[in-house]
């Protein structure tokens, strides 16, 4: 698989990374699989070309940080690990101390000596001003225990303040074909050496061209309404808004047919064709989907298909009426 360098000052990652966002989930996605599935996922990312894994301190309460540790003992030199610490009260904190204390949660959690890219997973509401937090991440660079340090869903007036501070090494933030709000931002970020990691490429799994509008969910699938996640239900899976969603799948698919591909794969393609993306987040519990995401890797979109594929979008909720 195609690897690039993460922004100006990073390291060369996979054009995807494999998101382990679901190894600790339960509850809003129903109920699961066993742990064992889980490992088995996560060491078919590393055997097919991935070599970088995302997770967080408030996936599962460590669980998934627990479930990657144990996947990748004995392959650490194989794969970078990025995880996040989040701020209170969902997660330790952003102040000094509370985000070194949750760096060395982590570190035990995953087994490992150092975290490869170390993020702050959403900004603080309560007041820590973000410079002593972003000075708090340098610090861990400078004592070894995070090699890099990037941000999440952090806007550009954030980002410039941790500049000031130190260099933010990397962005995770949504990107997909149906969610494009943050796009220029995206490639801001890029035109400033900050790579650019996407977060749900594949619009929780309306762009992987398995949901049709016959599709139900569990109870507590924000995907059917029932979940905390309000805004991605009323932007993405709403009554009238998922039509338009699909719409856009069903003009991928004859477009995948051409390139011998799924449309899982070409919506990941075009996710890191973006300008300022490096790399493209998807995570799976199967073990046979992570070999396809991985494979997506490979794939190369000219100029002619990315037009194509631009002609579409207006189709997607993210356009107003």
């Amino acid at each position: 698989m195609r690897t690039r360098k993460l922004g100006s000052q990073g390291p060369e990652i996979s054009a995807i990374g494999f998101g382990a966002w679901e190894a600790g989930a339960g509850t809003e996605w129903g109920e699961p699989p066993p742990e064992e599935q889980i490992i088995q996922a996560v060491r078919t990312s590393i055997d097919a070309g991935i070599t970088w894994i995302d997770s967080a301190e408030v996936y599962g309460d460590g669980r998934s940080e627990e479930i990657v540790g144990k996947a990748i003992a004995g392959r650490h030199d194989e794969v970078l690990i990025a995880t996040k610490v989040a701020p209170a009260p969902e997660g330790s904190g952003f102040r000094p101390e509370q985000v070194r204390a949750a760096c060395e949660g982590s570190l035990r959690r995953l087994g490992i000596d150092a975290v490869g890219l170390y993020q702050l997973h959403w900004p603080d509401e309560t007041g820590v001003p973000v410079e002593e937090t972003w000075g708090a991440m340098a610090s861990l660079v400078d004592a070894g225990k995070v090699r890099f340090v990037g941000v999440s869903n952090f806007d550009r007036e954030m980002i410039e303040k941790c500049l000031a501070v130190r260099h933010v090494d990397s962005l995770q933030q949504e990107l997909s074909m149906l969610q494009l709000g943050e796009r220029d931002h995206v490639a801001w970020c890029g035109e400033r050496g900050i790579g650019v990691v996407a977060y749900g490429p594949l619009a929780y799994g309306l762009l992987t061209g398995a949901i049709t509008p016959e599709t139900t969910f569990a109870e507590r699938d924000f995907r059917g309404g029932g979940g905390e996640d309000t805004e991605t239900y009323e932007a993405l899976y709403a009554p009238g808004k998922i039509d338009r969603s699909l719409a856009v799948v069903d003009a991928m698919r004859p477009i995948a047919q051409r390139l011998g591909c799924r449309v899982a794969q070409l919506a990941l393609a075009w996710n890191f064709h973006q300008a300022g993306v490096t790399s493209s987040i998807a995570g799976s519990r199967d073990p046979g989907h992570v070999r396809d995401n991985a494979a997506a890797g490979d794939i190369e979109l000219d100029d002619e298909t990315l037009g194509e594929l631009e002609a579409l979008l207006p189709l997607g909720p993210a356009f107003e009426d």
